[in-house]
Order: C-alpha cells, then sequence, then structure tokens
C-alpha cells in the first residue's frame, strides 16, 4: 500500500535518497548572479518588484540578496531577528500520554532535536523572513530506520511559484534542470513560508519593504560622501610674491596638489603655502539625519520597534519596544514550529511507524519564568479536587525528562491521605471485617472507604502513644539517655490498644499495596 502525504501524493520512496534541487552548469539552476542592484534606479527597481508579481522573482530575490549584504543596519536586524528564533531550545510534545504516542516523541527528539538536525538549519530556514520563502532539500538515508542525514539550504531563485495559484512551490528545470518546472518530490522538502503581512508569499518578505528606503538611502549616503570628498578636506592655500614667474606657479600649484596625499613638497623660500580648516555648518547634518530616519524605519520594519537599536530610550519606552520584540519572536517561532512539524516530524513519523491521527508537535519557545513552587501547589490543589492532568504536560513545565520507554504511564491522582478523612469509631472493627468478606475488597469505592477508615483509626489512635513518645526524645541529650528513660513511657500505655492500632495500620498498607497494583 502506498504512503500518500498530507494532500494525498504518493510518496515515491526511491527518490528520497537522490538529491534533486542541487546548481547545474548548464540548466537554470546556477549560482552566479546578475546583480541588478548595481546602477539600480527607483524606475528599475519598480519594474523588478512588478516581475516578481507576475512569476518572475529572480532579480527580486538577487535584490534582496545584496541589499543584506551592502547595508549594515538592514543586515544588522534581519540577523538579529532570526537569531532570535533560531537559538530557542526545541522542545517535543507528544500528542498524549499513551504508549505509543510518547514513543513517536522520544523518536523524534532523537532523531531531529538530539542528533542537531534541527538546529543546524534553523537559521537557513529563515532565510524566509526576508525573502518570504525558504526551501530546504532533506537527504535521506535508510538502512533500517528513515532518518534525514542533512538539510540542504537551496537557493530560493531555483524554484518559482505556480502561475496559477502564486503558492504552490515547484521547482525549476526539474531534476534534470533543463526542463519545465516541476512539483517538488513528496516528504523531499522543507519548504518554510513566512507569513509577515496577508497576501501572495513573494509579496510577504520583509526585503520587499526595505528596498526603497534602502535605495534612496544609497543616493544619500553618495551624496555625503561627495559632501566630503568636496568640503570635507581642508584647502591649501600657495602664496607666491608679486614677482614669480610662470614656472613657479606651476611649481607651487603642484606643490599645493600633492601635499594631500604626500604631505611633502619643496617650494622657493618666497612662496608659502596655509592650510585652511574646512568648517561648514548648516545643510551638513541633512544627509546624517535622512540615513538615520531611513534606519529607523527598517527597524521598525524588521523589528517592529526601534528601543533595541537605538539609545536613549526612555526605560517605560524600552520596555514597550522589548514587549513587541518578544511578541514577534513568538510568532516566528510558531510559524517555524508549524512549517517542521509538517514537512519534518510527519515524514518521520508516516516511513517509520506509519500514518498516525495525532502526531508529536516540535515547539520552540523561551522558557517562561515560573515560580514552580507555586505551580506545583496549584497542580496539586488542582488533582485533589479531583482534576486529571497528564504526566507528560506537568514534566514538560517543570523540566522533568519523559519515563522510560515501554513502562505504563498514569495520570495524575489525588493522595488518599490527601483529603480529610471521614469520620471512623477507631474500635470499630466489625465494618472492616464486613467489607473485607463481600469479595468487593478490590472495587474503587469499598476499597476507599475501607483504606481511609483505617488510617483515620491510625492517625486518631496513634497520636496519644506517638506523641509522648516524641516529647521524650526532644527532651533527651544523647541517644543513651533516650534508651534508658523509653521503658518508662511505655509502660505507661495500653498494650491491646496498641496491638489494635498496629493491626489496622498494616491491613492499610496491604489494602493500598493491592489497590496500586491493581490500578496499574
Amino acid at each position: 500500500m502506498a504512503i500518500l502525504d498530507l494532500y494525498g501524493n504518493p510518496i515515491e520512496i526511491k527518490r528520497l535518497t537522490e538529491e534533486e534541487s542541487g546548481p547545474t552548469l548548464a540548466g537554470v539552476r546556477q549560482i552566479l548572479s546578475d546583480h541588478p542592484w548595481q546602477g539600480m534606479t527607483p524606475y528599475r527597481m519598480g519594474q523588478v518588484l512588478r516581475s516578481a508579481e507576475e512569476g518572475d522573482a529572480d532579480a527580486y530575490l538577487e535584490v534582496a540578496e545584496e541589499i543584506e549584504e551592502k547595508d549594515l543596519h538592514y543586515r544588522s536586524v534581519l540577523g538579529t531577528r532570526k537569531l532570535q528564533v533560531s537559538q530557542l531550545p526545541i522542545s517535543v510534545e507528544a500528542a498524549s500520554d499513551a504508549t505509543e504516542d510518547q514513543d513517536d516523541a522520544a523518536f523524534v527528539r532523537e532523531h531531529l532535536v538530539d542528533s542537531g538536525l534541527i538546529s543546524n538549519y534553523l537559521f537557513d530556514m529563515l532565510d524566509a523572513v526576508g525573502k518570504g520563502y525558504s526551501v530546504g532539500e532533506i537527504i535521506w538515508r535508510t538502512t533500517d530506520l528513515w532518518i534525514p542525514a542533512r538539510i540542504d539550504w537551496r537557493d530560493p531563485r531555483w524554484f518559482q511559484f505556480d502561475r496559477i495559484d502564486g503558492r504552490t512551490l515547484l521547482l525549476k528545470g526539474g531534476a534534470a534542470g533543463i526542463g519545465p518546472p516541476e512539483p517538488l518530490k513528496p516528504y523531499g522538502y522543507v519548504t518554510h513560508i513566512h507569513q509577515t503581512k496577508s497576501g501572495l508569499p513573494i509579496r510577504g518578505g520583509l526585503a520587499r519593504a526595505a528596498c526603497w528606503l534602502i535605495l534612496f538611502k544609497n543616493y544619500d549616503v553618495k551624496a555625503w560622501v561627495e559632501f566630503l570628498e568636496g568640503f570635507g578636506q581642508p584647502v591649501r592655500l600657495g602664496k607666491y610674491s608679486s614677482g614669480a614667474s610662470e614656472a613657479d606657479k606651476s611649481a607651487l600649484l603642484r606643490a599645493v596638489r600633492s601635499m594631500w596625499k604626500d604631505s611633502a613638497a619643496i617650494i622657493p623660500e618666497s612662496m608659502k603655502i596655509e592650510w585652511m580648516e574646512a568648517k561648514q555648518t548648516g545643510s551638513t547634518t541633512l544627509q546624517q539625519d535622512f540615513a538615520d530616519w531611513a534606519d529607523r524605519q527598517i527597524s521598525k520594519a524588521v523589528l517592529g520597534q526601534t528601543g533595541t537599536t537605538d539609545v536613549g530610550q526612555h526605560v517605560g519606552t524600552a520596555k514597550t519596544h522589548d514587549k513587541v520584540k518578544d511578541d514577534i519572536e513568538r510568532d516566528d517561532a510558531r510559524q517555524v514550529g508549524n512549517s517542521l512539524n509538517l514537512c519534518l516530524v510527519r515524514p518521520i513519523i508516516d516511513l517509520n511507524r506509519g500514518k498516525r491521527k495525532r502526531y508529536p508537535c516540535i515547539k520552540l519557545a523561551r522558557p517562561d519564568a515560573t515560580d514552580l513552587k507555586l505551580y506545583m501547589e496549584s497542580v496539586e490543589k488542582f488533582v485533589n479536587l479531583g482534576g486529571e492532568v497528564e504526566q507528560s504536560v506537568v514534566r514538560d513545565k517543570i523540566g522533568l525528562p519523559d519515563p522510560p520507554t515501554g513502562k505504563a504511564v498514569k495520570l495524575l491522582r489525588p493522595s488518599r491521605a490527601s483529603g480529610p478523612p471521614p469520620a471512623a469509631d477507631p474500635g470499630d472493627q466489625g465494618q472492616l471485617a464486613t467489607q473485607s468478606q463481600q469479595g468487593d475488597i478490590r472495587s474503587g469505592d469499598a476499597l476507599d472507604g475501607l483504606v481511609d477508615e483505617a488510617l483515620a483509626g491510625w492517625e486518631q489512635g496513634m497520636s496519644p502513644m506517638v506523641d509522648p513518645i516524641q516529647a521524650l526524645a526532644d527532651s533527651c541529650a544523647t541517644a543513651e539517655e533516650f534508651s534508658r528513660r523509653l521503658p518508662g513511657i511505655l509502660g505507661l500505655m495500653d498494650p491491646a490498644k496498641l496491638m489494635d492500632v498496629l493491626a489496622k495500620a498494616c491491613f492499610a498498607a496491604r489494602t493500598a499495596g493491592e489497590a496500586e497494583a491493581e490500578i496499574g
């Protein structure tokens, strides 16, 4: 029976171990770039973005690559956003406490998380934040298990969106690299479309929003450099006497011109060279002001705020901006987790363990600052009131590992001694004997009643006997003194009552043990 992917496409097992989307020398998947940013103009930028919408996104993707290389501020804030997620702790949550679901989660944890496969690919996967999407080819290896050997990042220019729906990714050139576009092989890729806005994926990358400001800032910086070249260096002023010849004037001019680079010259004693300080006021800060303004807008587009990139923020404002950053981080992590669950978790379970109704879930999240003592007290109260909590949920919250594979996993349940015991007469043994003779000693309600009654008798009956011994121990300085004075205390106790309470305690312990074994 053929294995089908999420969309009902049959899995071609033989193709999974073959690399099909690597670069080619003669086909359409080449590593060389046309560098369209060189000589970029607003008119040309409009053409590039319009072509991307119409299905030819190569120039746009090359622009997105180049501005990340050339604009340091954009590279910094985009890198910050990607690093925020790529370094988050990765956890695997089982679908339930059932043994099968726990085994699935352990399998995913071992081969995808603990192996470093996902953490090694996360940064490349987040290339989708800037460009709108990213693609990584899964290279599977198989002996007795189907395990991803690695995930290779692929240049997004080697793929294109279907021109009909604008969302389905196709491989340019097919497996051979020279044919028409082909659908991606099922279970062969990790595709991640990062949604920073609603609409077509190719229009969702942050590079599309940032490229215009970076273009205008590029013009601004160019004018700034030209201004500095013309007015930012001191003026060398050469003075010659009224009787200087043309040859003397030419020699002085050459000396003045060469002094900026060589800082040395020879002139006749009758001539002078003076340095005039370059001092310009008024409009000299316009270029810097515009560049700073453009950087702030890029920070808002990428990080949602400027508080983590600019200095001089008010404390309250900085806290608000930091919260915005955390909100973006959580949403990015959620989107990445969804793609990993769809493109990695589901395939590795289907190929090795068969189809499931529910699958383990990979989550990327920063640990919450939880008061574990308060949390456990709340869980205890909830459980003692009759609520049920999956042990895996509590273990994940407090950071405890899952139990060994194969062992029975039970729900947390209240301790019988946790609630107030029902009133019972310690000296009345008839009810216990009657119930034990009815053959329902292991039934839930009857058993609980017996145990509670026995425990109540133990607590009420032993207190008058234990308290004097405890008081004696507190008053003794040495063990020898305690041993010497103990017989006097025991001589004051009623032996018959002591034997009665001990008998009830032994019965309660045996009954509780049988109950636990029966439930287990």
